[in-house]
């Protein structure tokens, strides 16, 4: 009864699409008739709301609705949809203030008299309004009434024309800030978080650990990955629409000649040029600079592109005023301003220190000119063409058809699995011979073929939550969520340009004249989907395309990882092993410049630990061949085991998933023999497939091949061989850094406590000549001024103990003061071989730590340097198979 209802569920949700009704209304709609109707019959045939349910029930489904409705308004932690309103207020806004039109003249203007020109100027156009607008509807009218006219008008060929208009125009999907892209951003959260689930579950059955180690878990994404992931990958699908529109101009002549410029080159137009351009790519820095640079979150970012969208418009609409630029220019100056004074003064009130008060004062002069700018913008386009106000209802409606949308998908998925079919979703990926790729590449057509039909946030909101998580938790081929996003954002880029339903087609054909056939516009398209589903296969191969930038900048913030995390650890090896074959000499002779100097100045114990760290500098060298051949080891062994493991690890899950079918049975058994009138032929039914299901287990157990156990005993120890001398070389180099960094902070400390003498001299008469309550206020304050002199603890403990024999009601001055000559006895010592120490040693010391922080001792600095970051980062980014460890 269950597939029943699943089958329902489905049904009704087409055929509302299809009879065009409202799509926030036709999803939830589903959802709510399946459920009741399940409850229904459920309470009607079998006494219980819930009996036709395979997770929860009717009541589970609505407190899951509850919750989501929660998340989406209520939930501070997940605040990525906040920059949906923003960004849509920022393209509208842009839209209405006839920038947009600026740029496509401009730009046909220069690009004109190249061959293919107009189609090359067309694609740069929908780029860059992608990267400020991303309003495809907007986009492509714009181009289909300014661009398509003077493309035909210049015997452009037209399927050519209309189909650069249309490809174009669907570039703000991806390009960012796209709200597909933070869209996806949301779904993926919750989709990696069950992936991360499912990894555990695996990971568990198999080695009966409960935690995961980091590094094989799955990590989620961000708004912000994601636009630096789509960036590069955009830019590729720029690069393959201009070639393409070049090929077709240079080898079938006539198809896109080139258009002479009835104008001059000269000082006006470049000023024209510049005033067109100097919009979009100030927005394009302010808002992807912002982000990619670490400075600003996407809400942020989101709310500095709505500002900005607000002065440009304010100085476009007011065109041929005089003072027109004058907000624009108070808003750049005060920028400036503000940039400057930050880079001088600590302007954040909590950290102000004396001398930062005339900063802060230039600083509030430059916010409140900044502030005023925005105030005369905003009251320009409120009060020009009442722009505004349309602005403002067209953002509400638009922004109010994603949210409820996501509430409507939410509910459907919640059904969806209520009635079982993210099971048997999984079950018939996970069926699927070939593995990752295969299941990937059945996903990817399922949406392009729904492209057909139905608009990207209708497959963004309801196939993504269903797919993602079974792909995501896929060990083998371990991708990362953001790679997984952007490729179906490009996608779904598709679903706007497939006939016969893509939106952007319908867009142009609204606007193109009658000359134009339906059917020239389609067979423009087709070419662009193919280079669309190029870019699919470039960016499925080379990962780093999507993966290096978003983990180069998380490698390069102010909150970036230490080196020390676990996840970078065989990155930063392979990068550092790679370095000591070329300067292993270079730092054996560091060592050997470092044992030459007189030791002899510190005391036994501490040149005890310096040779003993120099010995294990050189010992490095050794381990890291330990590491390199246990690491061939395991590699070699591997293509022959890996068939295996996977043969024997698909008929275990085979086995478990009948076992989950058992217990299933074994319920449904128990409910109708407790039923007031059982049902016998239910219950053999139900027993014969208990027992066929136990006779398939024993048929699975009895295919895996005797060699597994000592195939697999061979792995693991291989592995955990390789996990040792890792481990080793970790241990290894970190002993050599802490006793380096802890000598080098005592020597660097020696003024320091030599500086204390008078004042610890000075607690003996205190002791002996003051109420026992004084001289432990003094005792405690001398405890703290060593706490914070590096290697002064045996001091600090002789002070404790003399501190301690002063408490009570029978304090012990006698006892205090010999505790604390012991302790003067130690400081004295100290400060002379620190003083000598200081003089001779100290120097060379520091040049041996420069020498071998950014190797040896890596793992213990704070971050990693600029060539580390790019190595680590490129490293990183590529995809690493890690089936064999469940």
């Amino acid at each position: 009864m269950e597939l029943l209802f699943l089958a329902i569920l489905i049904l009704l949700m087409v055929i509302a699409l299809s009879s065009g009704y409202p799509v926030a209304f036709a999803l939830p709609g589903a959802a709510i008739l399946t459920i009741g109707a399940a409850a229904l019959s459920g309470f009607l045939f079998a006494e219980d709301t819930s009996a036709f349910f395979i997770e929860g029930g009717p009541f589970q489904w609505l407190s899951a609705g509850v919750t989501n409705f929660r998340s989406l308004y209520w939930d501070v932690d997940r605040d990525t949809l906040i920059a949906v309103p923003l960004f849509i207020f920022m393209g509208i806004m842009l839209q209405r203030s006839k920038i947009a039109e600026d740029l496509l003249i401009t730009m046909a203007q220069l690009f004109g008299p190249v061959p293919g020109g107009l189609g090359i100027s067309v694609v740069l156009v929908g780029a860059l309004l992608a990267a400020t607008t991303g309003i495809v509807g907007a986009t492509v009218i714009a181009m289909g009434l300014i661009s398509l006219p003077a493309m035909l008008r210049n015997n452009y060929s037209k399927p050519l024309a209309t189909g650069t208009i249309c490809a174009s125009g669907t570039l703000g999907q991806i390009i960012p800030p796209s709200v597909v892209l933070i869209i996806l951003a949301d779904q993926l959260a919750g989709a990696t978080d069950q992936a991360s689930t499912m990894r555990k579950a695996a990971y568990k059955e198999v080695t009966g650990e409960f935690s995961i180690p980091s590094v094989l878990d799955v990590t989620s994404t961000s708004a912000g990955e994601m636009f630096m992931g789509a960036l590069v990958p955009g830019l590729v699908l720029v690069g393959l629409y201009i070639s393409y529109i070049l090929f077709v101009a240079l080898f079938r002549k006539g198809s896109a000649p080139p258009v002479p410029y009835e104008g001059k080159f000269d000082r006006i137009f470049a000023k024209r040029v510049a005033l067109a351009l100097t919009p979009p790519l100030t927005l394009i820095l302010l808002v992807l600079g912002s982000i990619i640079l670490g400075v600003a979150t996407v809400n942020q970012a989101g709310a500095v592109g709505a500002i900005g969208a607000m002065i440009m418009g304010g100085y476009r609409l007011a065109e041929g005023q005089r003072s027109a630029y004058y907000p624009a220019l108070i808003a750049l100056a005060s920028t400036i301003a503000l940039a400057l004074l930050l880079s001088f003064y600590e302007l954040n009130v909590k950290s102000i220190k004396p001398g930062d008060g005339a900063g802060l004062i230039l600083a509030a002069i430059a916010a409140t000119c900044l502030l005023i700018a925005i105030v005369w913008s905003i009251w320009r386009i409120y009060r020009i063409e009442d722009t505004l106000h349309g602005v403002m209802v067209e953002t509400a409606k638009t922004t109010s058809m994603v949210f409820i949308i996501l509430l409507g998908a939410a509910m459907l998925t919640a059904a969806f699995r209520g009635f079982g079919g993210e099971e048997l979703v999984k079950h018939f990926l996970t069926s699927l011979e070939g593995g990752f790729w295969v299941q990937f590449i059945v996903v990817m057509l399922v949406m392009f073929v729904l492209g057909f039909f139905i608009d990207f946030l209708e497959i963004a909101v309801v196939v993504v939550p269903i797919v993602a998580p079974i792909l995501l938790a896929d060990p083998g081929a371990n991708v990362t969520a953001v790679w997984f996003g952007v490729m179906v954002g490009l996608n779904l880029q598709t679903s706007f340009l497939t006939p016969p339903f893509g939106f952007s087609l319908f867009y142009l054909r609204g606007v193109a004249p009658a000359v134009v056939k339906t059917l020239e516009i389609y067979r423009g398209a087709i070419p662009f989907i193919v280079l669309q589903l190029v870019a699919l296969v470039i960016v499925a191969l080379t990962p780093s395309l999507v993966n290096y930038l978003p983990t180069r900048v998380s490698l390069s913030v102010e909150t970036a990882p230490p080196p020390i995390n676990p996840r970078l650890q065989y990155c930063i090896e392979e990068h550092l092993f790679d370095f000591y074959d070329s300067h292993s000499d270079e730092l054996r002779g560091h060592v050997d410049t470092l044992r030459a100097e007189n030791l002899s100045v510190l005391p036994e114990e501490r040149q005890h630990a310096l040779h003993e760290s120099l010995d294990r500098t050189l010992d490095t060298f050794n381990l890291v061949a330990l590491v390199r051949q246990a690491e061939a080891d395991r590699s070699s062994y591997e293509p022959e085991y890996r068939p295996l493991h996977h043969q024997v690890r698909g008929l275990q899950s085979q086995q478990r998933r009948l076992e989950q079918v058992i217990e299933e049975l074994e319920q449904d058994m128990m409910r109708v023999s407790r039923s007031d009138t059982p049902d016998e032929n239910a219950l053999q039914r139900i027993e014969g497939e208990i027992e066929d299901s136990k006779a398939k287990i024993e048929d699975l157990q009895k295919q895996i091949p005797e060699s597994w156990t000592e195939a697999n005993k061979i792995y693991t120890e291989l592995d955990k061989a390789e996990k040792v001398a890792r481990r080793g070389y970790r241990s290894n180099v970190d002993q050599v850094y802490e006793t380096i960094a802890e000598l080098r902070g005592v020597l660097d400390s020696a003024a320091d406590l030599a500086a204390l003498e008078q004042q610890l001299t000075a607690l003996e008469a205190a002791i002996l000549n003051s109420s026992a309550e004084n001289g432990m206020a003094l005792l405690k304050e001398s405890e703290q001024d060593l706490g914070t002199i590096a290697g002064a603890d045996a001091i600090r403990t002789k002070l404790s103990r003399a501190r301690r024999a002063l408490r009570g009601k029978n304090p012990d001055p006698d006892k205090a003061v010999t505790e604390l000559r012991d302790g003067l006895g130690i400081f004295s010592a100290e400060v002379e071989w620190r003083s000598r120490a200081a003089a001779e040693l100290a120097t060379a010391l520091a040049s041996y730590d420069q020498a071998i922080k950014g190797s040896i001792g890596l793992r213990l600095q704070r971050r990693l340097s600029p060539e580390q970051i790019k190595a680590v980062a490129s490293c990183q980014s590529v995809h690493r198979d890690r089936s064999l460890q469940f």
